[in-house]
């Protein structure tokens, strides 16, 4: 004989608040776990299933989410994990333009074709010094520099002592600074 089942309202309010409570910390992230997402794939479309595969398993495993504990740093883990065991060897490059990230403060000079190619050839130089990074450097520094997250948060998100964010962090800065000095003077 199969198993009789039984509605139980208080299960599917239960599911309905968690859903909502969910939908109400995985929202506003979305954009920049996008943005991650699309460093770690190379590849807008890649980068959509990642998402949508991470909020899928972070909406499953929700219960297990700690409240008052930094979901942030849980949904990025999340999103790393996937992306580690849906490639092999680590061997992904990461791109996403860099002027979405990078707004002028200053009034400068009105832009000239000139400007705007050299502005160009800059973002492409830092762009490749960036990929040429191994992963571990890139990721603390993608996730430091351009998602502004914490320390804490970083080693949250990637499973790692906060001394260890700090120092792969501040490695990762000065390989990008030399990767960038040495393509100036080839250039």
């Amino acid at each position: 004989m199969g198993e009789t089942l039984v509605y139980n309202p208080r299960a599917v309010f239960d599911e309905r608040a968690q859903a909502e409570s969910f939908e109400g910390l995985a929202m506003p992230l979305f954009d920049s776990v996008f943005n991650f997402a699309r460093w770690l794939t190379q590849n807008r479309e890649e980068a959509e299933d990642l998402v949508q595969e991470t909020y899928v398993k972070a909406l499953r495993g929700f219960g297990s989410f700690q409240p008052g504990t930094n979901f942030r740093a849980w949904i990025f883990r999340i999103l790393r994990n996937t992306f580690l065991t849906s490639r092999t060897g680590l061997k992904a490059t990461m791109t996403v333009p860099l002027e979405e990230e990078q707004e002028a403060t200053l009034p400068g000079p009105p832009d000239t074709p000139e400007t705007l190619l050299l502005a160009s050839a800059d973002q492409e130089m830092v762009r490749e010094a960036l990929e040429g990074l191994p992963v571990i450097f890139r990721e603390v520094l993608l996730l430091g520099d351009v998602e502004e997250m914490s320390y804490q948060e970083i080693a949250e998100a990637v499973g790692i002592p906060m001394g260890t964010v700090m120092s792969r962090l501040a490695r990762a800065r000065r390989a990008l600074r030399e990767a960038v000095q040495k393509k100036q003077q080839k250039g």
